[in-house]
């Protein structure tokens, strides 16, 4: 006998026996988020429970994102899982018509990432599949002039001024730490036409938990920059400004090694920029509402900081 349940994360035993299940499918655990204090009433997990344990979750994570300087509603479903024991039983298409029945008409639209075995479930709901596009660059870092080759003298001497300041790594090991990129997330400008809001939780669920190595600090503009270096490829996550900065000045910060450079969302400036359609294995994006009739002409790619 199935129990409904949902938005239970004070309930110690029904989160611990979500936890366990999470490590089962995914070797997530979501205690240390939850203690830490970033499980926050964005995260909603939706979920059938037999004998007190959880038998399959569809989480609700409530995303808001500034599209084009409009704020959106939007909702992210997401930590699908069922335990093997029960799998077969629909209880997936359960939940799914709970966060239907709770859901219908109260928001922009709503979208998951899907793993390769189930695309044909979420057409059954009403979701389409959905082209993301990534962009990225070549970078000529001659004297980190980057892409500006004939730069002015008044250029130069500011290349050489970012160059100078040098993206410093930046420890997440401690409270203090997490604190002070809470605050500048919570005061930066917005450096992507596509933007997560309203949700620190996301943040620093990635940076608590996978990308404490991650975080570096641009004095030369006051920057938190979440990035991730292999080799001559430097990938960019997440800027945090008080003021707009160029993402060129971002770039020249990491050194002249930088060769490429991939954005992990989608930026208010694409000049330089190479946009190019998004392929991962299991990560197959479906939407739902009309506030994505033109996603794909927009050429829009949801951050990969906001990937619940």
């Amino acid at each position: 006998m199935f129990t409904f349940k949902k938005d239970y994360k004070e309930n110690e035993q029904l989160r611990a026996s979500f936890n366990a299940l999470a490590k089962r499918t995914f070797g997530l655990d979501f205690e240390d988020w939850y203690q830490n204090g970033y499980w926050r009433e964005n995260y909603i997990p939706y979920s059938m429970v037999c004998d007190e344990n959880v038998a399959a979750n569809v989480s609700v994570n409530l995303t808001d994102m500034l599209m084009n300087g409009e704020v959106k509603r939007l909702i992210q479903l997401g930590t699908v899982m069922t335990d093997e024991a029960f799998r077969g039983q629909g209880l997936i298409r359960g939940l799914m018509e709970e966060i239907e029945k709770d859901y219908a008409g109260k928001t922009d639209g709503m979208y998951l990432f899907a793993n390769d075995s189930v695309l044909d479930f979420y057409p059954k709901f009403g979701y389409r599949k959905a082209a993301e596009y990534q962009y990225v660059k070549a970078v000529q870092n001659e004297g980190m002039q980057g892409a500006d080759a004939q730069n002015t003298a008044g250029e130069e001497e500011r290349a050489r001024k970012v160059q100078a300041s040098a993206a410093r790594q930046l420890p997440m090991q401690e409270r203090a730490q997490w604190d002070k990129l809470e605050a500048a997330i919570e005061s930066s400008v917005h450096h992507e036409r596509f933007d997560m809001i309203h949700n620190n939780g996301l943040y620093m669920f990635y940076v608590t938990k996978f990308m404490q190595e991650n975080v570096y600090y641009d004095a030369a503009h006051d920057a938190y920059v979440i990035a991730e270096q292999e080799g001559d490829t430097l990938t960019l996550h997440s800027v945090f400004a008080p003021n707009q900065i160029r993402l060129d000045d971002v770039i020249r910060a990491f050194g002249d090694t930088v060769q490429n450079v991939v954005l992990g969302f989608t930026p208010k400036d694409t000049s330089g920029f190479l946009a190019r359609e998004v392929y991962e294995e299991d990560t197959t994006l479906f939407v739902k509402g009309g506030v994505f009739e033109d996603f794909e002409e927009q050429k829009l790619m949801f951050p990969t900081l906001a990937h619940s």
